[in-house]
């Protein structure tokens, strides 16, 4: 009875590893795929809709299994976790010099999920001679459960931030295989293929272990094809993968494989961005920056000694540590962040907003500077919802200033946001500059008040910004103009599609 106990409770072990396994291959793939393609929501729904797809068909096939049931399911645990394993240092490399992404992520995951769909009604057929059908089913799903709760916790906050995609593939496909190793010895000891299976699976665990071991190498290799210069700098964070490249003394920032902005030319974008709008406020004591974890908004916003206080809110605290507390980054934004009129909070600015509207906590100027809405967690920051809890916190002689993306190359999602902003009851002035890294980018401003664009001087020390150039900017030409478009709501986030639509036919690096 003891030994029948042990084998029980080592193969329930077994099934929440391989829950684990199988969910955090999911993960892996669908983080990939959001990555490398964008439309984070809509990638995730494919990869999961499909792996699940492939569990079932998985599941369908081990009715064929008839006969040396544990022989088969080590087979299947050591085959899975090659797969598995081996499958994300595939697709980045494949992204890089191949045209069959999508067909090999798409195979790859059939492979996997198939293999993962046979595996537990296997185990079920194995325990069915230990224990009773009702123990049997509570016992098999609710592991795989527990499992599947253990991957979906530690991925975002160990093993993606800690480990990496790469690593995390490699070590948990030799998990995998590990599983199989065991099931040589818990079921196959006194059958002929235990040493031909157990040798298998060694072979297998050495590979992956050493995959895991080069790692950097694989990561350092499709890092460099897709990016041109010299990669200074990269980190997975639970929230996005930054990268900073460096050629000569241009440095760029990256996120997701989007530029954010190059040293040559940020000037132009963050002087167009923070003073137009805060010039234009007689005493600008209170200022909030949403985004902008780089700090160059924070540095131009410095330029005023009327401000007493900047509040920055990033979701991702690895974004204003590096250009906080590293000198060679920190040096972009003349160690603004390290200024003590600067508060650094840490959350997300949709949550964050809705708060301190509850609060009625109020500011005189704030900037809006998030990446481009090119997904839904994004566009919900363009929503109309979130523009009218910003008007909450916005003082009634204060100005809002919202990045916009391209009004030349994303002409309807540009007017979109005006038309967004202007649907909460903000009175909205669309603008414009020339940014080489970009071309032609957008920004409205937003009040409680009509005003008119600026017309006295700027704080000395800009580089491009002056009271001459300023009215072209408010200038919009025929292939810029106004177009009628849908608010952006919560619901719908009419925005995504648009700015999905537009920029798919050009596919340039986006903002």
């Amino acid at each position: 009875m003891e030994n029948k106990a042990a084998g029980n409770l080592a193969i329930y072990v077994t099934v929440i590893v391989v829950s684990i396994c199988g969910l955090i291959y999911e993960l892996l793939v669908g983080t990939i795929s959001a990555m490398l393609l964008g439309e984070g929501v809509t990638q995730f729904s494919y990869v999961v809709g499909w792996y699940l797809f492939s569990m079932g068909i998985g599941a369908y096939l081990s009715k064929f299994v008839q006969s040396r049931v544990e022989y088969h399911l080590v087979g299947i645990q050591i085959l899975a976790g090659i797969i598995g394993g081996m499958l994300p240092t595939v697709l980045f490399l494949s992204f890089s010099h191949t045209r069959h992404f999508s067909s090999l992520l798409y195979f790859g995951l059939l492979l996997t999920g198939a293999l993962f769909g046979l595996e537990i009604p296997l185990f079920m057929r194995i325990l069915k001679a230990r224990t009773t059908l009702s123990q049997l089913v509570s016992k098999v799903l609710g592991l795989d459960y527990l499992g599947a709760l253990i991957a979906s916790v530690s991925f975002p906050f160990f093993l993606l931030p800690k480990v990496g995609i790469v690593r995390t593939g490699f070590l948990i496909g030799t998990a995998n295989v590990l599983c199989g190793l065991y099931g040589c010895y818990l079921f196959l000891r006194s059958h002929k293929e235990f040493t031909q299976m157990k040798l298998f699976a060694v072979a297998a665990s050495a590979i992956l272990l050493a995959g895991a071991l080069a790692g950097p190498y694989f990561t350092k290799t499709y890092q460099s094809d897709l990016y041109v210069d010299e990669i200074v700098f990269a980190k997975d964070t639970p929230f996005q993968k930054l990268v900073v490249t460096q050629r000569q003394d241009e440095v760029r920032l990256f996120i997701n494989g989007h530029l954010q902005f190059s040293s040559k030319d940020e000037h132009r974008y963050h002087e167009a961005l923070v003073h137009p709008g805060l010039a234009s406020v007689a005493h600008p004591k209170n200022v909030l920056v949403l985004g902008g974890g780089d700090g160059l908004a924070v540095r131009e916003i410095l330029r005023y000694s009327a401000v007493e206080h900047i509040t920055l809110v990033d979701i991702d605290p690895e974004m204003t540590a590096l250009f906080k507390d590293k000198p060679e980054f920190a040096a972009l934004n003349s160690s603004a962040l390290q200024s003590p009129k600067v508060s650094l909070e840490h959350a997300d600015a949709f949550l964050w907003v809705r708060d301190a509207a509850k609060k009625e906590m109020k500011y005189d100027f704030i900037v809006v500077d998030f990446p481009d809405p090119n997904s839904f967690p994004l566009g919900k920051l363009y929503s109309s919802y979130f523009y009218r809890n910003l008007a909450k916190i916005l003082a009634p002689e204060g100005i809002a200033a919202v990045q916009s993306t391209s009004p030349l190359f994303a002409r309807k999602s540009f007017w979109c946001i005006e038309n967004t902003l202007s649907s909460v009851g903000l009175s909205t002035n669309p603008y414009h500059v020339y940014v080489p890294s970009f071309s032609e980018w957008g920004f409205v401003m937003a009040s409680h008040r009509k005003f008119a664009p600026y017309e006295g001087e700027f704080p000395a020390g800009l580089r491009f910004l002056n009271k001459e150039t300023l009215p072209t900017l408010f200038v919009f030409s025929a292939d810029m103009a106004r177009l009628d478009t849908e608010p952006n709501k919560l619901n719908t986030q009419v925005l995504v599609h648009y700015y999905d639509e537009e920029w798919r036919r050009l596919a340039p690096d986006a903002r």
